[in-house]
Parts: C-alpha cells; sequence; structure tokens
C-alpha cells in the first residue's frame, strides 16, 4: 500500500501536562478533515511537533510510544527552538513579509540560522521514516527548506509542498537577504501548491529572476526532474457547517445570540489577532456607515470577535491597545441606553456560538488587508445552507475573493467602499441573497476540503507517472555505452547536432558562445572519424557558423536550412525572396527603440528580434503586442513567424532544419543516424529522419525525439565517448 508522510510544523494533537500526566487533544483543523477524509489506498502517517516542549528522555520515549499508535511521530523542539525558529524567523520575518507589512519583517541572522536548524531537526526525524515509494506532502511557511533537505537524501521521492500563506510578489519577496535559499528550498519539491493564480504568478516570478528557472505553463526543469507550480484554493468541511450537531442548551451563548438577533440586525466579524486582518480599518469604516446614515443607528450592531494570538509580541500587544480605543470610542460616540453599536469579544467561541452566530446573522463583513484564504468566509457562506438569508462582504485581497464572486467585494483601505457595501448588504432582497448564496455554495460544497487534499495528491500522482516517463526516455549510462558501441560498430554515420542550447549553453549575449577548446576537440575528432559525415545546423546565420566552425572542414546548415555547406561548398534554396524584409525591419527596429537591450539580428534570408537581455515578461509583452501585425504583414509572403528560446524569427515558410538535414540522409545508406537538438526548431530534424534513427532532446520538454539528455555538459560528456 502507498505511503502519504504528512509534514507539518504541528501535529494534529496537542499535548498538555495536567498534574504530572500527558493529556492529548486532538486538533479539528481543516488540514487534519482533509487529508484525514482521503481514501483508504492511503496509509498515513504524520510528523510534527506536539505543542509542548518535553525535555525529559523518558516523557519524549512515552509521547513517542502514545502517539504512534495513530500513525504520529513527534520532532522535539527546545523553548529556544521554539522561540527564534517559530515565534522569530516564521512569525517575525516570514509572516510579516509574505503579508506584505514589510514595516515588521526582522532581518536577524540569528532567526535565520535557527529556522535552518530546526529545518534540519525535522528532516533528521523525517529522513529515517520515509520508503522510496512513499509520497511526502511538506506544509506551509514553517518548513520551506524541508523539501530540497529531504530531496538530498531521495532524489527520486515524490514530494510535494503547500503554502497555506500568501506569496508577496517579486518586488516585496526579493527584498529577503535569504531569497534564494527558500525558493531553492521549495523547489526541492516535485509539485508546489498554492491557493490562487496570483500567489503562483509571484513564485514562479521570483523563481525565473532569482534562481534562473524558466517556466512553460507553470512546469520548470530543475535539474533532472519537472516541477509543477499549480492553484489548489483549500476549501472547509462544508457539512460540518452547513448541517452542524448541537444542541443549544438552555442559558448559554447560542440562546442569547438567537435573542440579539431578534432585537438587531447582526453583523459578525471574526478574526484572530493580527495585523493583517485590517481590524482597525474595519471599525473605522463602520463608525463612518453609522455617520453617513442615521437611520440604522439602533437597527444594526456589530458583533466582532478576536480570537487572542502573539499577545507577547510588541506590534500585536500594540494593535490590541488600537482595537481597544477604537471600540471604546465608537461606543460611546453612539451608544443609546438599549443599544451598543459594537459587542466586542476578545476571545474564542466554542463551536456551537460560533455556528449560531454564522446562521443568525445578517452580514459576514470579512475585510482582511491581505490573507491567503480566509475559510471563514466560506464557513459563514455554508452555514446559510438552510436560511439562503446573508450577505457576505468580503475584502478583494483575501484568497476566498477568487472564488466567492458573488460576494461584496470591496477594498479594505476604502472606507467608503466598505459603507456602501454595508448598505447595500442590509437593503439587498432576500431573492437576491438566496441567489447569491446559492451560486457560492454550490461552488464550495463541491470543492471541500476532502476535494482539495484529493485533488493535490492527484496531480502529484500524475506528475510522478510523468517524470517516470521522461525518466524512461532519458538515456542512462547503459543506454548511452550502448550508442557508443553502435555508433562505433557502424562503417557508415550520420551525426547532426544543433548548436544553441545543445553544443554551448545558452547566454544572454548571442557573441558569448563562441566555441571554446573542449567543443572545437570534440567536433574536431568527431569529423576525423571514418566514416562519420557530422553537421552542424543551426538557426544562426552563415557568416557566424564560418567563422566559427569553418576551419574544422565539417558540414552546416544555417539559417534554420536557408543556406547548406556540403563537401565545402555553400548554397542556398533557389527562388527565396527577401523584398520583405523591409517591412519587417521597421517593426523590430520600433520594438528595438521601445525595449532597451532587446536587438534585431539580420541575416541573408531571415530577420530575428532578440530579447534575451531584459525582462522575459516584458519581451513576452512586446512579442503579444506585434504578433498579428507581423501575421499581416507576412501573410501574403508565405513567411513563417517562428518563436523561439527569446526570440522571434520571421523567415521563408518552405524552409526548416528537417528539410536541410534530408539533404544529408539522402547522400547514401546510413548504418548509423543521430541527431541531437535542445528547442522547438530541431523537432523539424526529428521528424525527417528515418524511424531507426536516434534522436535526442536536451531538456525534459515534450519531443518527437526517442531519448532525452539533460544538458550541454551532458551532451558534450557523451559525444567524448564517441
Amino acid at each position: 500500500m502507498s505511503r502519504l508522510v504528512i509534514i507539518s510544523n504541528r501535529l494534529p494533537v496537542t499535548i498538555q501536562k495536567e498534574e504530572g500526566d500527558l493529556i492529548y487533544h486532538p486538533s479539528a483543523g481543516g488540514l487534519a478533515t482533509g487529508l484525514n477524509s482521503l481514501d483508504g489506498s492511503w496509509e498515513k502517517i504524520w510528523i510534527g511537533w506536539p505543542g509542548q516542549e518535553i525535555k525529559e528522555a523518558w516523557e519524549r520515549e512515552a509521547v513517542r510510544r502514545d502517539l504512534s499508535k495513530d500513525g504520529l511521530f513527534p520532532v522535539f523542539l527546545s523553548q529556544e527552538e521554539i522561540t527564534l525558529y517559530y515565534e522569530g524567523f516564521s512569525n517575525k520575518a516570514i509572516w510579516p513579509h509574505f503579508h506584505y507589512f514589510t514595516q515588521y519583517t526582522s532581518y536577524r541572522d540569528r532567526y535565520w540560522e535557527a529556522y535552518k536548524s530546526v529545518n534540519r531537526t525535522f528532516a533528521d526525524e523525517v529522513i529515517p521514516l520515509i520508503r522510496k515509494d512513499d509520497l511526502v506532502w511538506v506544509h506551509d511557511y514553517q518548513l520551506m527548506l524541508l523539501p530540497a533537505m529531504i530531496r538530498e537524501a531521495f532524489p527520486n521521492l515524490s514530494i510535494g509542498f503547500f503554502l497555506h500563506i500568501p506569496f508577496p510578489s517579486y518586488e516585496v519577496f526579493r527584498i529577503l537577504p535569504w531569497r534564494e535559499e527558500i525558493l531553492e528550498g521549495m523547489l526541492g519539491a516535485n509539485q508546489i501548491g498554492f491557493h490562487t493564480f496570483g500567489y503562483m504568478r509571484h513564485f514562479l516570478s521570483a523563481v525565473y529572476r532569482i534562481c534562473g528557472y524558466e517556466h512553460h505553463f507553470g512546469k520548470l526543469t530543475v535539474g533532472n526532474r519537472l516541477v509543477n507550480a499549480d492553484v489548489f484554493p483549500m476549501g472547509i468541511d462544508y457539512d460540518k457547517y452547513a448541517h452542524p450537531e448541537i444542541e443549544p442548551q438552555e442559558g448559554n451563548g447560542s440562546l442569547k445570540i438567537r435573542k440579539l438577533a431578534q432585537q438587531q440586525k447582526l453583523v459578525i466579524s471574526i478574526d484572530r489577532l493580527d495585523y493583517s486582518k485590517g481590524i482597525p480599518q474595519r471599525l473605522k469604516a463602520f463608525a463612518r456607515f453609522l455617520d453617513n446614515y442615521p437611520q440604522y443607528q439602533g437597527k444594526v450592531t456589530l458583533v466582532m470577535i478576536v480570537v487572542p494570538s502573539r499577545a507577547n509580541v510588541t506590534q500585536y500587544k500594540e494593535l490590541k491597545g488600537e482595537i481597544d480605543n477604537l471600540v471604546g470610542k465608537i461606543n460611546g460616540k453612539y451608544a443609546s441606553f438599549d443599544w451598543a453599536p459594537i459587542h466586542y469579544f476578545y476571545r474564542s467561541l466554542d463551536f456551537s456560538e460560533l455556528t449560531t452566530l454564522y446562521q443568525e446573522s445578517d452580514i459576514a463583513l470579512i475585510t482582511p488587508l491581505r490573507d491567503g484564504m480566509n475559510l471563514v468566509a466560506k464557513e459563514y457562506v455554508a452555514s446559510k445552507e438552510k436560511s439562503k438569508r446573508g450577505v457576505l462582504i468580503l475584502s478583494e485581497m483575501a484568497g476566498a475573493s477568487n472564488e466567492l464572486m458573488e460576494a461584496l467585494i470591496v477594498n479594505p483601505q476604502d472606507r467608503q467602499d466598505i459603507t456602501k457595501a454595508l448598505l447595500q448588504a442590509l437593503e439587498m432582497s432576500e431573492e437576491e441573497q438566496r441567489q447569491r448564496l446559492e451560486r457560492m455554495q454550490e461552488r464550495i460544497r463541491k470543492n471541500d476540503v476532502r476535494h482539495w487534499a484529493a485533488t493535490f495528491i492527484k496531480e502529484q500522482k500524475k506528475l510522478m507517472e510523468s517524470q517516470k516517463e521522461k525518466i524512461a526516455q532519458r538515456l542512462s549510462d547503459e543506454a548511452k555505452k550502448k550508442l557508443a558501441e553502435d555508433y562505433r560498430s557502424a562503417r557508415s554515420r550520420l551525426l547532426i547536432l544543433d548548436y544553441d542550447g545543445t553544443l554551448m549553453p545558452f547566454h544572454k549575449d548571442p557573441q558569448a558562445v563562441v566555441p571554446d577548446k573542449q567543443l572545437l576537440a570534440i567536433l574536431t575528432r568527431l569529423r576525423s572519424h571514418e566514416g562519420t559525415k557530422l553537421v552542424v545546423s543551426s538557426g544562426r546565420d552563415r557568416g557566424t557558423l564560418q567563422k566559427w566552425l569553418g576551419p574544422l572542414q565539417l558540414d552546416m546548415a544555417a539559417e534554420h536550412g536557408v543556406w547548406v555547406k556540403r563537401n565545402g561548398e555553400w548554397s542556398n534554396n533557389t527562388g527565396l525572396s527577401v523584398s520583405w524584409k523591409e517591412s519587417i525591419r521597421q517593426v523590430l527596429e520600433n520594438m528595438v527603440e521601445r525595449t532597451p537591450g532587446s536587438f534585431i539580428e539580420e541575416k541573408d534570408f531571415s530577420i530575428a528580434w532578440h530579447y534575451r537581455a531584459i525582462d522575459k515578461d516584458l519581451g513576452e509583452k512586446r512579442v503579444r503586442e506585434f504578433r498579428d501585425v507581423l501575421l499581416y504583414l507576412t501573410a501574403n509572403d508565405d513567411l513563417q513567424v517562428l518563436e523561439g528560446n527569446k526570440v522571434v524569427e520571421i523567415k521563408n515558410a518552405g524552409v526548416n532544419k528537417g528539410k536541410a538535414a534530408l539533404n544529408w540522409v539522402g547522400e547514401q545508406e546510413w548504418e548509423f543516424i543521430m541527431a541531437i537538438g535542445d528547442d522547438h526548431t530541431d523537432e523539424d530534424t526529428f521528424k525527417a529522419l528515418p524511424e531507426d534513427a536516434h534522436t535526442i532532446k536536451v531538456g525534459l520538454d515534450k519531443s518527437a525525439a526517442r531519448y532525452n539528455m539533460l544538458s550541454v555538459e551532458e551532451v558534450r560528456s557523451f559525444l567524448e565517448t564517441l
């Protein structure tokens, strides 16, 4: 049976000492619910901190023994480690920074060293428990270095990582001194999940700009692995809130909530104490609402629940003081003898009170300044399953706003926007409330927490199956040895090699890829083999190829096959027109003027615009801008617009590397044919060759080639064995 190894900062239980005894309290969080709901084909084990410093060896052994019965494995941390790693780096560096509160970010090296050390401690505990066919799922910002640490021990292991908080924009993320180490840590995973597309986009942007890995629809090649970044919005246990199993008792909080709801319109606000939640801004907006619409004074009450959190941290103490003062001022200004505008509770509610508050309230006012998802919004909508009455006002900065589009979406910093939304919610007809709720309920009922967990695992399995296929296509050392033997035993051999990205690494400066001594030595030796026809087939112009490789006296194809050099003589396809180049050149010159760092490369029968030295996103924006213009200009000239690796080239449509390759394929009966290339222009070569030819793609992209190699270094190393 396959095993799912779950790793999070906290176990789904909390240990407390009561009169010397160890007491275990289960956690009822959404993560535990989702993961416990996975089908029985998975055996699950869970690794994390048990929530209590346990010093004594005998106590640790007792905890291990007790927890192992439920598939739980503790990672023991000292109080100093919790202070520096969790309260320090995790919550004083990563938390504020990833939520855009950079003014609160602490850049203390001591915190960072503790963070690395604890991630290593987790790795040391996890690695002995892992089997090679396990699927490992690491969770959240406290363990961002862990995937790469596990990867060191298990190069082929299936590892997933999910970030439960926002990932900030590149301009914010880049400020962190440890930015590259964090990204490389996350990239140890095969699949990296985010709540929203925006977070995923920010991550991919940072990975490209800091680590240099480009993506294709969210997939990156990192070493010999495919890494998939994708969107998996987390859901809730829908039925738990839609059909709560509670029995309100006389005299408890639930009955008092029901009584209050009979007297007032209830607006609820439920948050953990945190500066990211926008609580002061919300209070000020509510005060403005009471000012602007005095007819609702005495008729609308804000029930505000603030759950205590990090009470010893300076920013949280100050925030608590600000909230207390605002509530006092607003109640002092607007309250009457029989009405208080705000009912403020600085504590958590039990489940009965919480669900009753959800059910009885008329409006949920949820306006965080930045929030990874915000499951309270989804819980509120689910709780309206029976009544179909209620309005959700939701911040556009909450991840949930991407799914709950029928809510009244507001800018949490715009008091007037929130004020208008409150008025709209109070005046909204019951029919419109029902329609909005039903659409949201249908969506979150389908995409609940069980669906979230199952979908992540399903996509992870699909990715690993695809990875296995890629590994199967990759030339193993044994296959390379056999291929070299076949080459040496053949009496006639044809080798067709691409240049950029195959024989030489890609570089921002196209003139920085002049062949080095190693490459020249490899080509000279291959050229000298009796019975071998060596061809370099490139998109470069013939003058450059002649200058660089001409002295080697090998055959070449330039400009994707426009020019062909055979037996020392260059020739070109007859009948090719160049009259179209002037109009195209004008368009491309305009692009160069608008895009410093880009340049035009003009060849005999083609022209190209390169943007390899500028920001990739800007280059792609420019390509989108002029793609339609180019297609219009080339429509009647039998031309092709070819998009390559940070280059757009316009050339005659009837010419490609595949047709050029036929010049040599038809020369004689070859006992051995091999072609190696790295981009989609080489696909024409692979397709043009006979079925028994050995075709090799450099990289892990989908290809018509039979085999894969990973890098220029691997290609060179292999060619040296021939």
